[in-house]
């Protein structure tokens, strides 16, 4: 998603969440104070990467379009058109899905 309308900095991403399942697979329909929150999403949009104290620079190692896994309640949580994203440090990332 080359125009997201957010550019994260420095070693920020930002993260589509999966979305949530609705029923059980044996058809049980879930209340919202049941349901698991997400750990894992898509990646939309990646910032320049983390800048040392010695000024040097460390780029981001995930690209858009990465299927990733994060903690249950990294990140922060932004709304942008009605989707929701989180947006985190790339080091809340546990790994990338192959």
């Amino acid at each position: 998603m080359a125009d997201f309308k957010i550019q994260p900095l420095g070693d920020r991403i930002i993260i589509k969440p999966e979305p949530v399942e609705e029923k059980t697979k044996s058809g049980i329909i879930l209340p919202d104070t049941a349901k698991e929150k997400p750990i894992e999403g898509e990646v939309v949009a990646v910032g320049p990467g983390k800048v040392t104290d010695e000024g040097k620079k460390i780029d981001t190692t995930l690209n858009i379009g990465d299927k990733v896994l994060y903690g249950k309640y990294s990140g922060t949580e932004v709304t942008v058109d009605d989707e929701e994203y989180l947006i985190m440090h790339e080091d809340d990332i546990l790994g990338v899905i192959k």
